[in-house]
């Protein structure tokens, strides 16, 4: 990134299009702040040359009098100016997260199998807020500051330009420094930047893995890599701090310097008494050169402030600009499908030089339930996410009522289809709302009718608080098979065209088992079903089982048609979950 990307700048400008009035309200607050800034220290000046030298008590009290109003004015500035540049940050960045968001969830599921969950939280949020400062405590600050010094000057140039030329001596040193600061830390910056990225990432992935880490006992050997990590963090602060340590006192002391020369200088020509310089001008400069120099020390510190924004504002922009989403250019508003899917000589790999779905061909009809059954990895898991269009085919057709599914739009498509997965990821909120989703449309009691239909509705009113029972992050409150439920409950109040249970009957107790297949037969009834299972004694009754083997469809027809074949893929694997129970099945 270059020292200062006026291009990125330019980028991040444009977002206050929307708040212009306040955009120019906070620079309007500026020049005022700046002229009240530099109005006092001439007051006193006057004040003492006028009327304290000459012992005019009346005079005195007005003007310390008027000083105290420009004082006042002084301070509502201030507020007025910060408190706009604030609010205005905010809202920039508001709209700045929507955007972000928005994208986000708009990226095919291929970006998310590679992306860190750590970094996009990192981005979404603390980079974020970071932007918020190049107009909190960047950008109109450095406008402020430079304003304010720039009107100090012409009242010191109108006051006594010898003693300026002092002030403006001093300079040069100064503005040197500052440019060699400022490009240390913009390395710094980045760096502590990357290593809280990087920190995020691996205690967000260690949390959500805790179970693996205890069961494991890798807990000294994560600890180890998080102090490694946490170091690298700390090494990346230290450096920050080490040039704020140097940089400051340096501008402390070309400061003090500054002082120095003009209470010298200003001295003598006092005992000379030239006529040029007064003890108010003495007064006058000891105030503007604090003011004066401490706006140029800041600056660095401002320029800091929004070169950190401007880093993470790259960052952020860098999601923004990547180009990773499902192309909805669909036309069609899918209808409430019929249900006759088509899958036609499709190809598809998660990689491009490797094939997960090889020229399948699978055809479902209207109201049928068809199993799609092989050994892991074959890619029945993966004819969901293309259903879906999580990821978009290589080659062939994908067909629902016999229009290809990239004419539909997207959204329109989606809720057409409910999925029911193995792992049920549920929000950190009731079970009403893990149900319904938020979705308004859906009452509660349609959810009451439809959790009695399949089944569920006593194990709900058994939780303390029944449906407004919070199932915490993940719903780690349930057990699973009691997620599963919930998912059923999700995908049958949304009553989709087509149903999609993928091994959504594996891992739970036979209890369970049953009301999973009480709900299984409520919610495919009269629907199109593809069901994906490891266990085949929940297919069995399928109209219709596709088998998979290494992404090619291998054998297809019910499962008394497949038994039949002598050394069949499908008789093998029955054969082996049901070897001592094939009598009784």
């Amino acid at each position: 990134m270059k020292a200062f990307d006026t291009t990125l700048f330019k980028r991040i400008l444009e977002y206050t299009k929307p708040y212009k009035k306040r955009y120019y309200s906070v620079i309007g607050w500026a020049i005022l702040l700046s002229v009240f800034a530099a109005l006092r220290p001439y007051l006193l000046k006057n004040t003492v040359d006028s009327y304290i030298q000459t012992k005019d008590s009346h005079g005195l009290l007005i003007y310390v009098v008027l000083i105290g109003i420009v004082l006042l004015l002084e301070v509502l500035s201030q507020f007025y100016f910060v408190f706009w540049a604030n609010w205005l940050g905010q809202d920039i960045i508001k709209d700045i997260r929507i955007k972000l968001f928005k994208h986000i969830t708009s990226f095919k599921m291929s970006y998310f199998d590679h992306e860190p969950v750590g970094k996009l939280v990192t981005r979404s949020v603390s980079d974020i807020e970071s932007i918020a400062r190049i107009f909190s405590q960047g950008l109109f600050m450095i406008i402020s500051d430079l304003l304010k010094m720039l009107v100090i000057l012409g009242f010191m140039l109108y006051m006594n330009w010898k003693l300026t030329m002092i002030v403006i001596a001093g300079m040069p040193i100064l503005i040197y420094v500052t440019r060699v600061f400022q490009k240390k830390m913009q390395g710094a910056f980045e760096e502590v930047r990357n290593q809280i990225a990087n920190m995020n990432a691996f205690v967000q992935e260690r949390v959500t893995g805790m179970k693996i880490v205890q069961l494991f006992t890798r807990e000294d050997i994560e600890l180890e890599k998080f102090k490694e990590i946490n170091n690298k963090h700390r090494v990346a602060w230290v450096k920050n701090v080490w040039y704020n340590s140097i940089f400051f006192p340096i501008a402390d002391i070309i400061s003090s310097l500054t002082l120095s020369c003009i209470v010298w200088y200003g001295g003598i020509n006092i005992l000379n008494a030239d006529g040029l310089t007064s003890f108010g001008d003495l007064f006058a400069y000891t105030m503007y050169i604090a003011i004066f120099f401490t706006p140029l020390r800041q600056i660095a510190d401002k320029f800091n402030e929004m070169q950190m924004g401007m880093i993470a504002a790259n960052r952020v922009f860098e999601i923004l600009d990547t180009e990773n989403n499902i192309q909805d250019k669909g036309t069609k508003v899918a209808p409430n499908f019929k249900g006759k899917i088509d899958f036609e000589n499709v190809t598809f790999g998660y990689k491009p030089d490797e094939d997960v779905l090889k020229g399948i061909n699978i055809s479902v009809n209207e109201g049928e339930m068809v199993a799609i059954v092989g050994a892991t990895g074959a890619g029945k898991s993966t004819i969901i996410n293309l259903l879906n269009r999580f990821y978009e085919i290589k080659s062939g057709v994908i067909s629902i009522d016999g229009h290809d599914i990239t004419d539909y739009e997207l959204d329109s498509l989606r809720v057409q289809i409910a999925v029911v997965l193995q792992d049920v990821f549920l929000f950190a909120d009731t079970i009403h709302n893990n149900i319904t989703l938020n979705n308004e449309s859906i009452s509660r009691e349609t959810v009451i009718q439809a959790s009695k239909e399949i089944g569920a509705h006593d194990f709900i009113m058994s939780l303390p608080g029944g449906y407004d029972y919070n199932v915490k992050e993940r719903g780690n409150m349930l057990s699973s098979g009691q997620r599963q439920l919930i998912a059923f409950l999700r995908a049958y109040v949304s009553k989709p065209s087509i149903l999609i249970l993928d091994e959504a009957t594996s891992s739970i107790d036979n209890y369970l088992e049953e009301l999973i297949q009480k709900a299984t037969d409520t919610i495919t009834k009269n629907r199109t079903s593809i069901v994906i299972a490891h266990r085949l004694a929940t297919v069995i009754n399928a109209d219709k089982i596709v088998v998979l083997d290494k992404g090619i469809v291998v054998e297809e027809g019910t499962h008394h048609q497949l038994l039949q074949k002598e050394n069949g893929y499908y008789r093998k694997l029955y054969d082996s979950q049901f070897v001592t129970h094939e009598e009784e099945i």
